[in-house]
């Protein structure tokens, strides 16, 4: 079985954001990234797979620039075979569907018989691609995944749903799962472990090898610009005063001010 992981470069949730002067763009010179952390499930969740299924082979992959190589490494150090990065030179600012079709023409020239992601990233929080990859594959898609399991050619994947229930669906492969929290714990790559995933096969491959004609992946979405979320309006301190004096006005303040009752 090969299992395909793709991974999203993110910025580390407790990075600070600053936006261009003239709202273009983010600013990302003091930024530090990390790989998406529901990618990290879908990471360990491959290597627990092939730990439990002999012959299998985890291929950790990216649709980036040279940057990410550092974390598809990170993938590899945690258990993974064999890195392979697609460049994005010139599709830096491709679309969810562009994107997908990229990763689409990645999973079928590796023949992959899963396709493991994270249920979301943390950046933009869409969760469009994994539904567009597996729509353009033709696959089963379970996404916001927290078991799953494999026999032979066939698999059982639990997930949540509203109200605190949990949805069970049987499938075969090939299809592409959604992981969430709660699927596994991703273990810690050690400096051991890094150091022999940067001698494990890596390619470095552009749309054009996977068969994708870079110039039609025309973006029907973009991106004007960039603002700050408004800011929150400074609390109010009720004190030195009767109780039921208090009250009275907290009651005010949320009828009138912030118009919640």
């Amino acid at each position: 079985m090969k299992i395909l992981v793709f991974l999203k470069k993110t910025p580390d949730t407790e990075s600070k954001i600053q936006i261009s002067s003239n709202n273009s763009a983010i600013e990302n010179g003091d930024v530090k990234f990390i790989i998406s952390p529901y990618d990290e499930y879908a990471i360990e969740e491959a290597i627990q797979l092939k730990e439990k299924n002999a012959g299998t082979e985890v291929v950790i992959a990216s649709f980036g620039d040279e940057s990410v190589r550092e974390l598809i490494i990170k993938g590899l150090a945690m258990g993974g075979d064999r890195g392979l990065l697609i460049s994005n030179d010139g599709l830096a600012h491709l679309d969810s569907l562009g994107v997908a079709k990229v990763l689409a023409a990645a999973a079928k020239a590796e023949k992959a018989d899963l396709v493991l992601v994270g249920k979301q990233a943390i950046d933009d929080d869409n969760m469009h691609v994994g539904t567009m990859l597996a729509e353009l594959l033709d696959w089963a898609h379970v996404n916001v995944v927290t078991k799953l399991v494999i026999d032979g050619t066939n698999a059982t994947a639990e997930r949540e749903a509203e109200g605190g229930h949990v949805e069970v669906y049987k499938f075969a492969l090939p299809a592409v799962v959604g992981a969430n929290k709660g699927l596994n714990n991703p273990r810690y790559a050690a400096l051991p472990g890094i150091m022999k995933a940067k001698k494990k096969p890596f390619d470095v491959k552009k749309p054009a090898d996977l068969g994708v004609d870079a110039g039609a992946l025309q973006s029907k979405v973009t991106i004007k610009s960039y603002k700050y979320p408004p800011q929150k309006a400074a609390g109010q301190v009720f004190k030195g005063e009767a109780i039921d004096a208090m009250v009275a006005k907290v009651v005010k303040a949320l009828r009138e001010e912030a118009k919640v009752l």
